[in-house]
């Protein structure tokens, strides 16, 4: 039989009823709030989001689409002609052009066409060819050259010179927004203009 105190002991009292859930359910929140955080932190470190400001890489990309950039891709390798790029410019927003010239390339700007290391690019995605000479001039170690699509209409390495590959952001990936626009970023590849 059960005395007074061991059935006192036994039974919960209202308090302790009432606090458990309680309490559960403001660890839940606490736990779902760190993980959000956490989930944040990696994509944000993974992974950026990027507004298209202008029409410089017409027609591949356009004026007020979003895109994904994968800021990993080259923490495990160097990008290469045809990649399109973000990257960190001194006094403006990021900006998005394309990869032409890596360290040691040689590249020249003729009207109608771009030549690296005296092969003329084959770049059937451009909105117009040059309209202006540049160059030849050889990419400095470390740095890249970098064309927007829309020569005629880009501010690029033509105009301000190679951009160093500590400012570069990432690789632009996946065109996001608007939904109609989404697809895969069209990179290409100059296998041909190989440093001689």
């Amino acid at each position: 039989m059960q005395t007074a105190v061991e059935a006192a002991i036994a039974t919960p009292t209202e308090t302790e009823v009432i606090l458990k859930p309680q309490s559960n359910l403001l660890r839940e929140i606490v736990e779902t709030a760190l993980l959000t955080a956490i989930i944040f932190l990696v994509v944000n470190a993974v992974i950026g989001r990027f507004r298209i400001e202008s029409v410089s890489m017409q027609p591949n990309l356009w004026e007020g689409e979003y895109v994904i950039v994968d800021k990993v891709s080259y923490s495990l390798t160097s990008p290469q002609r045809g990649d399109i790029i973000v990257f960190e410019k001194v006094g403006q927003a990021d900006l998005i052009k394309r990869v032409i010239g890596l360290p040691g390339d040689t590249v020249e700007v003729r009207p109608g066409q771009v030549l690296v290391n005296g092969t003329p690019l084959a770049e059937p995605y451009i909105a117009n060819p040059p309209n202006y000479t540049f160059g030849p001039v050889q990419v400095e170690p470390g740095r890249y050259f970098v064309l927007g699509d829309n020569r005629i209409n880009s501010s690029d390495s033509h105009v301000w010179g190679t951009i160093p590959r500590e400012t570069i952001v990432g690789r632009a990936w996946i065109i996001y927004w608007p939904p109609p626009n989404w697809q895969i970023v069209p990179h290409y590849s100059y296998a041909v203009a190989e440093a001689r």
